[in-house]
């Protein structure tokens, strides 16, 4: 069985820790609509993207690995993602402590695999491994160093996992394979580390209420909503808001009676386009009632997206001689 193991990271790399999977979309090629580009409404000028944050408005969060929120006092959790085969679990102390100096949760994705290609399973492999309890003693080390943390901490654990791109290799399990392992899971974390919060996190597809865990295994629920202009435009035929966006996710778990969060955000496009999402996203609204903050994902995603679009950069800092 593999195990966690240490690889040597330097401390600015692991501070606010670990690439991660980011969301992509789901709407496939098929449903292409598209409009013809417009390159007056893709000009860019704004430089800093980052969200406005309204004095009674939502709570905000970043996964900032490049730190661009370091200094910025009112940012309520700091995200990290998390493999549990191979990385120093002593890392998080250092993001502990950079959290609990600027008064910050951790939110704390445990992506069940390896970032290393060559080490992963195939879905069935990694499904009957986890139903089996071989990786239990993974999360069992997770879990206790969580318990040492001094930072309140939130644990998603395998996100996303309605989707069916196949990005994710525990996403498409059948439900209750699905729910069996996320328990088994959750039920270590409280064993280790009571206290912590249990988030589950679906993408926000239709679909996602049959891998609902049930009341007593969700404390929050994460949704991921991203906003690209040019996918916009093709998969939708025009430009989607932040509240167009969150829509579908949010109408389909809000019955559950739970705080949603969005767990990762992030969008790009001209001045026009992001104009009312930098102004909205952090924004009360009376058609979310239990949207409590929403997590900007700082970083560029990691996968390409269709359409030949390549891989969007998120930071809300990205340079213009960089595009």
């Amino acid at each position: 069985m593999k195990k966690l193991m240490k690889k040597n990271l330097s401390t600015a790399a692991i501070a606010l820790l670990l690439l991660c999977v980011a969301d992509l979309p789901g709407r496939s090629e098929v449903q292409y609509a598209g409009i013809a580009p417009n390159p007056a409404a893709a000009v860019r000028t704004i430089i800093d993207k980052r969200p406005v944050l309204h004095a009674d408005g939502i709570k905000f969060g970043a996964y900032d690995p490049h730190g661009d929120f370091g200094a910025q006092a009112n940012v309520a959790t700091e995200a990290l993602f998390l493999p549990w085969e191979d990385v120093d679990l002593e890392t998080l102390r250092v993001a502990d402590a950079y959290a609990q100096a600027r008064g910050r949760n951790l939110l704390i994705t445990v992506e069940p695999w390896s970032w290393d290609v060559d080490w992963r399973l195939t879905s069935a492999e990694l499904r009957a491994k986890v139903l089996r309890g071989d990786y239990d003693v993974n999360m069992r080390a997770i879990a206790q160093m969580i318990s040492e943390l001094k930072s309140p901490v939130i644990v998603r654990w395998g996100q996303e996992m309605e989707d069916k791109s196949g990005r994710f290799s525990w996403s498409g399990w059948s439900p209750q394979d699905y729910i069996t392992a996320y328990k088994r899971m959750m039920d270590i974390v409280r064993q280790e580390a009571p206290g912590t919060e249990l988030m589950w996190s679906p993408k926000g597809e239709p679909g996602l209420q049959a891998y609902y865990p049930g009341d007593d295994y969700v404390d929050l629920v994460g949704l991921s909503v991203f906003g690209l202009q040019r996918y916009d435009e093709l998969a939708y035929n025009g430009h989607r808001t932040f509240s167009e966006a969150l829509k579908q996710g949010y109408d389909l778990v809000a019955g559950y009676g739970k705080p949603i969060w969005v767990a990762e955000l992030g969008y790009g496009g001209g001045d026009a386009y992001m104009k009312p999402w930098i102004e909205t996203v952090a924004l009360k609204q009376s058609a979310f009632p239990n949207l409590q903050e929403v997590v900007y994902f700082n970083d560029r995603d990691v996968h390409a997206w269709p359409f030949d679009l390549g891989r969007p950069d998120w930071r809300v800092v990205e340079s213009l001689a960089n595009r």
